[in-house]
């Protein structure tokens, strides 16, 4: 065993022979469905294949890069004949962006005089698809779509945050609280807003005590001076009113709250604005995070985000300003269906009643703000193509709705056009929606039904489902023509993508891309092909185009020949049956070298638990958890059967299965866990008396949750940058499975390991960041210091002082990874 710890030089990959691995890239070799299938719910698991090298951890915790420096961020070219790709080595602080055609094998590096040509994906294009305008090193750039010309029509140290094509051609963009407009005929800038957060100048103001006025009467010279100045600002008034030349009137919105966000409408005239109380702060004074190896020698008091316990959102205020007559309305939210309802009655009652008191429940208007989904790129506020019609979808603080709205611009109100509702919680992602380019009619995404799906809406008329069945839809895009919307779904399987599209008049429905593993897509701006970043089991993500209805083409090969060229042994994705009412939990499956199911002398397992929670890992594609794999690799050749579970929680389920957790979390995931190695026992010939666990971050926590409530269940476990007290994690994420600690501590108590850490009995392995910013280094502290009070003597700890919650550094990866290794080693064999 201790050969498997030494250095070993890379070159033992390049020259490992891959036996029956080869996959080829052509549509031919694809996977029939039936062949899936077989792998999906059979109960015969691959034999994995033969090698004649074992990995080292040295090997699988070094700098990636030996991996391949893969494609990151790739979008297409304005003509849909290239792609726009970066790439990054792993200690670089620089990346390197590139140009390849599609009829190209070899991409072209950009020059640093040529990067603004990489900064357009997300520019914005007008009404007759000709001129596109973009942001570049804070400057404003427009390019002429027929001959490519670029024009920057800025050059300034202050930067631009946004920019619109107006009606009519002009261009409109804004630098922070200002707003201006560009005309495409004169070439004159324009402001055409002017916000100030202070309160309104009081102007010449007439006297008003007794001793001013007496001062007035009796003195000439005060009275002509008082006289001069109401002129003077009379006659300003009038000017500004009158002359175009004169810049726009400034709006003086008090100095109580900040901008939090803004939107203009396509014809220049109206600007929505998000509002919040300025004394609101992502943290408070002492929410600090102590770096012990500063630069200058000293500690550092690095600033870091409130806790849950301690942040209150105070929602957002909408307001409409109007440029044409420089009126203000201030929106309700009176239009929004349930605005006011008590929606935490139940959960306030129950914890009332824990403390001996009673709880009334009374209406009251709710706090919102404008949706804040965690994957999109586009605003929440929505205006239709031309005109000022705008649609806003807005999010409760206590996070139980999403309404998405329409507002008349004339009262200031919103109209409710749809209000998705959930006992649990609204998801945070899964919340597209826009106009269909030309009508009035929106497109959203909803889990109203128990999975994301695509809803189609007439103003005044009920939504139409475009999609439906126990899939997950996402990623839509709205076709160049306006007669499809795109989108990728899991129909076949849950851990297999594939994009598909939806007649906007028919409501056809067809598959585009045959693919066997996770990917994701970005359609051409010629609405003819799409650009796949696809992945399988074992093969990391590439670039392909596929035109639609024809051929696909692997446009990169990025991925190393030493990685290639290892036997990796791809995990089988199993279905292990639920004893808890779940159904079936997804899970991946790696098996010992020299596997043989009937041996007398049972198998050792380790089943891993991965992070976020809301993530999908038991999937045909390649694990975002690239070391972890690895690692699975490393273990089977010691001979360990390994699981990755996606627990309920996870991600690609739909709604029930992320909101299982809801007021519970980590007990549904163990019981999960508890059926997982189960159903090795049952299947793989895993000895259930040598099982362990380990994962980061929620997998840190799910590995604390199982030692400390079902001790028998693992034998041993490592928890890796793990929370320990949700109270001490972030808002937007806790907030939404837990509510807060005052509304609901049952909830926080129930779920956080810290409360039930006397339960531990078998050898735990603590791993921590000190500069962990996400889950603070204080939550593994504060949980080793409740162990030792507890007189419990089977843990061990292990500190990072140079590491954020993702490490970064190939030491401190290897140095986890020699530990995790190690206790499984000791204990389970």
């Amino acid at each position: 065993m201790t050969g498997l710890l030494q250095n070993s030089a890379l070159s033992v990959l390049t020259i490992a022979i891959l036996s029956g691995c080869a996959v080829s890239d052509s549509n031919s070799n694809i996977q029939s469905l039936a062949q899936v299938n077989q792998a999906w719910v059979g109960p015969a698991l691959a034999t994995p294949p033969k090698v004649d090298e074992l990995l080292t951890l040295n090997q699988i915790m070094a700098d990636p890069d030996w991996m391949g420096l893969l494609a990151k961020g790739a979008y297409w070219s304005d003509d849909s004949q290239s792609v726009y790709f970066a790439r990054q080595a792993h200690a670089s602080p620089i990346r390197d962006y590139y140009n390849q055609g599609v009829d190209q094998d070899i991409a072209s590096s950009l020059s640093l005089n040529q990067l603004h040509l990489a900064d357009q994906q997300h520019g914005v294009i007008n009404s007759e698809i000709t001129r596109k305008a973009y942001i570049y090193q804070g400057n404003l750039f427009v390019k002429e779509l027929a001959s490519g010309k670029t024009s920057q029509l800025t050059k300034q140290n202050t930067n631009i945050d946004g920019v619109r094509f107006l009606d009519g051609g002009d261009i409109a963009f804004w630098q922070g609280d200002q707003i201006f407009r560009i005309h495409q005929d004169s070439g004159m800038l324009e402001q055409i807003a002017n916000i100030n957060m202070a309160p309104e100048p009081k102007g010449v103001q007439e006297p008003e005590t007794y001793i001013a006025k007496q001062q007035q009467r009796l003195i000439k010279y005060l009275a002509l001076q008082q006289d001069k100045a109401n002129k003077k600002q009379a006659y300003k008034e009038d000017l500004n009113k009158v002359d175009p030349s004169m810049a726009s009137k400034t709006w003086y919105l008090g100095d109580k709250e900040v901008v939090s966000d803004l939107s203009l409408s396509p014809d220049g005239r109206y600007v929505l604005l998000s509002l919040i109380d300025k004394e609101y702060s992502w943290r408070s004074e002492h929410d600090i995070m102590p770096n012990y190896l500063g630069k200058a020698g000293y500690v550092d008091a690095v600033p870091a985000r409130a806790r849950v316990a301690e942040d209150n959102p105070p929602g957002e205020r909408l307001v409409l300003l109007d440029l044409d007559t420089h009126t203000k309305k201030d929106i309700t939210i009176e239009g929004l269906s349930g605005f006011d309802e008590d929606v935490l009655a139940k959960v306030k009652r129950e914890n009332a009643k824990a403390k001996g008191e009673s709880y009334k429940s009374e209406k009251a208007p709710r706090k919102i703000q404008l949706m804040q989904d965690w994957g999109w790129s586009q605003s929440a506020v929505q205006w239709q193509s031309s005109g000022n019609g705008v649609a806003i979808m807005l999010e409760a603080i206590d996070n139980k709705d999403r309404w998405i709205a329409s507002l008349d611009m004339g009262k200031g109100t919103l109209k409710t056009e749809h209000r998705l509702h959930d006992n649990a919680w609204v998801n945070y992602t899964f919340n597209q929606f826009g106009w269909v380019t030309g009508t009035d009619s929106l497109y959203y995404l909803s889990e109203e039904t128990g999975y994301s799906h695509l809803y189609l809406k007439q103003q005044g008329k009920e939504a139409e489902p475009l999609t439906q069945g126990e899939f997950v839809v996402s990623s839509v895009t709205l076709g160049p023509k306006a007669e499809f919307i795109y989108y990728k779904a899991n129909k076949a399987h849950p851990g297999i993508d594939n994009v598909y599209r939806v007649s906007i008049a028919t409501g056809k429905d067809e598959q585009l891309t045959q693919w066997d593993g996770q990917l994701d897509y970005k359609l051409s701006p010629d609405g003819n092909s799409l650009l796949l970043n696809a992945s399988r089991r074992t093969e990391p993500a590439e670039l392909f185009v596929k035109v639609i209805g024809g051929d696909r083409k692997q446009l990169t090969h990025y991925t190393s020949e030493a990685f290639k060229n290892y036997p990796w042994q791809a995990p089988e994705v199993v279905v292990v049956p639920s004893s808890h009412g779940a159904g079936e939990v997804y899970a991946r499956v790696y098996l010992p070298q020299g596997y043989d199911k009937t041996r007398a002398e049972k198998y050792p397992a380790v089943i891993f638990n991965h992070g976020a929670g809301y993530l999908q890992n038991a999937h045909y594609g390649f694990s975002g958890y690239f070391r972890e794999f690895m690692f699975h690799n490393l273990l089977t050749q010691q001979g360990y059967v390994v699981m990755d579970m996606d627990y309920r929680g996870s991600k690609g389920y739909g709604r029930d299965w992320r909101t299982a957790v809801y007021r519970n979390m980590g007990h549904p995931e163990v019981e999960d866990l508890k059926d997982g190695v189960s159903w090795m026992a049952a299947n793989t010939n895993v000895d259930t008396a040598k099982v362990g666990t380990y994962g980061g971050s929620y997998g840190g926590f799910l590995t604390f949750m199982a030692l400390f409530t079902e001790p028998e269940l693992f034998q041993a476990g490592a928890a890796l940058r793990p929370v320990t007290d949700w109270a001490h994690y972030n808002a937007s994420y806790t907030s939404n499975i837990l509510n807060t600690p005052d509304v609901d501590a049952i909830a926080y108590e129930r779920s956080s390991p810290i409360e039930h850490a006397q339960g531990l009995e078998k050898p735990l392995l603590i791993m921590s960041g000190v500069l962990d910013d996400n889950v603070f280094f204080q939550d593994s502290v504060r949980l080793v210091q409740r162990l030792i009070e507890l007189e419990k003597p089977m843990f061990e700890t292990a500190i990072y002082p140079v590491e954020p919650h993702g490490f970064k550094q190939p030491s401190s990866w290897l140095d986890e990874y020699r530990r995790i290794y190690k206790l499984f080693e000791q204990e389970l064999k």
